[in-house]
């Protein structure tokens, strides 16, 4: 009976309508606020502040910093500017460098990744290797290929059997700076990629199985298909990387021969902290940011998929 009565009163007891508060219009921007007042902070009052700088003379050991207007910025293209030549000749470092290093940090790691994908044994512990080299710091890498490249007790050059000024001279200088520089950072991009390949769907290279495509097929008209977002994602972020190189010449050529590989952001450090030139220094890297923003709507451009 107690059973009997508890079901009647269950069934005779009408559902109560659980209702969800809903969010107010000030929830979204809630969540956003911490990385918006951080971004604010770190990055948005920073490169207000340095355009502000770059408009001036900005000395920051003296009190008085003169408003220039855009002096600093028109000194940078003019030829009878002390700052000129040494602007456009890191400025041609750089782009040397970029040039150079993106289409091998761009498709040697496409073709590790290929053979990262495939099953075999030990393919984990590749994977690994691979990426080891990342984890290292600019200062260890460029420290320790110093000295492997050092003309008089550098194991490159013993087991060459000819001494080479691969940290003196050019284009021994670019080739390290390149090498030292895809050695280090292959095996980021091939993670990139290899976790691209991972979400492109298996259907597709049954499909083009059936269609009789072989290897060569598969890579041509699936993966490379598949891989668009994630090739914008490389080359654009390689490119930015390539472009903002220091550490790897600082450490490994220190500028040498005569400045040759001086990068833009090496000049840019010398002009601002050594000659106290702060104004200068922010034309430059605002100069250099403006570039890099072009190359980045390039890069969208062609890599925006076609309906």
């Amino acid at each position: 009976m107690v059973a009997v009565s508890a079901k009647q009163a269950a069934e005779e007891t009408p559902e109560r309508e659980v209702r969800v508060p809903r969010a107010g219009k000030a929830t979204p921007y809630l969540f956003l606020a911490p990385y918006l007042i951080l971004f604010s902070v770190f990055v948005l009052a920073p490169a207000l502040f340095g355009i502000w700088v770059s408009l001036h003379d900005w000395d920051y050991m003296l009190e008085g910093k003169p408003f220039v207007g855009l002096a600093n910025y028109t000194a940078l293209f003019d030829d009878q500017s002390p700052v000129y030549g040494d602007f456009w000749m890191s400025m041609r470092a750089t782009g040397i460098f970029t040039v150079f290093s993106v289409p091998f940090l761009v498709v040697l790691p496409l073709g590790v990744a290929l053979l990262l994908n495939r099953p075999f044994r030990g393919r984990t512990l590749f994977r690994g290797l691979f990426f080891a080299p990342f984890v290292l710091g600019v200062a260890v890498v460029c420290l320790m290929w110093r000295l492997l490249l050092d003309p008089n007790l550098g194991l490159v050059d013993w087991i060459l059997g000819t001494p080479i000024p691969w940290t003196t001279a050019t284009p021994w200088a670019w080739i390290a700076l390149v090498g030292v520089t895809v050695w280090w950072t292959l095996g980021f991009n091939a993670v990139i990629y290899l976790a691209g390949m991972q979400d492109i769907p298996r259907e597709l290279y049954d499909a083009a199985k059936v269609d009789g495509a072989g290897r060569w097929g598969e890579f041509v008209h699936v993966t490379l298909p598949g891989l668009r977002p994630v090739a914008l994602f490389v080359v654009t972020t390689t490119i930015l990387a390539s472009a903002n190189m220091f550490g790897q010449s600082y450490l490994l050529t220190q500028g040498a021969p005569g400045g040759s590989t001086r990068t833009a952001i090496m000049y840019m450090l010398q002009q601002g902290l050594r000659e106290y030139k702060m104004g200068s220094a922010s034309a430059m890297s605002y100069l250099l940011t403006l570039a890099l923003i072009l190359v980045s709507v390039v890069n969208f451009r062609l890599f925006r998929t076609r309906s």
